[in-house]
């Protein structure tokens, strides 16, 4: 089997690839949507607002959070793709202009990594007669970058938009339903519920385990809503 027959492999490709390029966003989305409507929404509802009003604050919530998700997401994902092309792209005219120097470079690297000699010089003459699949090896060993998985901006934002708003819909479903004075505690269950989900999935990020990084969440949701709800509250009895 040739040494570089695993560039080829799909799971050359494939960690990563998915989750860097939409589960990422959806992920934080989510959980940002949850936080800042379930603070809204009990913030409103502590200053005595009629159960329109509420409903009507967490819309407008749901959709300017989303927005706005969607926007900066779209604009960081698109510049850091756009940093990865610039990388690429000097990286290729390097190769071009230097081609004895970038396949220096690479057997001092491959070598260092443990490679016998003889399997390190195979791999760079290989390559040396490729120039897409060179500029390819290079990219990823040298940048750290696969060249076949830069994120999208369009996935990012819209995976973005539609988990932020599916988040900040969550405190919402007792106030479009017949809840009446079950609405507030109604609202509260499923914001804690919901936050511990989505802390628990979080820990995909972190070392940290499921249960740990679900309180962790539920808590900072915790004190946000609450905050809000005591500032609510006092501008509801300000204003009678």
């Amino acid at each position: 089997m040739s040494p570089t027959h695993d560039l080829d492999h799909p799971a050359a490709t494939e960690h990563g690839a998915a989750e860097g390029g939409w589960l990422r966003p959806a992920v934080f989305g989510a959980s940002d949507g949850l936080v800042s409507n379930t603070a809204l929404v009990l913030g409103v509802a502590a200053g005595q607002a009629e159960p329109g009003m509420v409903l009507l604050a967490g819309v407008s919530g749901l959709l300017a959070g989303a927005f706005s998700m969607a926007a900066g997401e779209w604009v960081s994902v698109q510049a850091q793709r756009e940093a990865h092309e610039l990388e690429i792209q000097r990286e290729r005219d390097h190769i071009e202009r230097y081609p004895e120097e970038e396949a220096e470079h690479m057997r001092r690297i491959l070598g260092a990594a443990g490679l016998p000699a003889d399997v390190v010089a195979r791999i760079v003459a290989e390559l040396e007669g490729q120039p897409d699949r060179n500029l390819d090896f290079h990219a990823r060993i040298e940048l750290g970058i696969d060249p076949q998985a830069l994120d999208s901006p369009w996935v990012a934002a819209v995976a973005s938009f539609v988990a932020f708003a599916i988040g900040a819909i969550v405190p919402l479903v007792p106030w479009v339903l017949p809840a009446g004075a079950m609405a507030v505690p109604a609202s509260m269950g499923l914001g804690v519920a919901a936050l511990f989900g989505v802390g628990a999935l979080l820990s995909r990020y972190t070392a940290r385990t499921w249960w740990w990084s679900g309180l962790r969440q539920l808590l900072i949701g915790a004190a946000a809503a609450g905050v809000t709800a005591a500032i609510g509250a006092l501008l509801g009895a300000t204003a009678t």
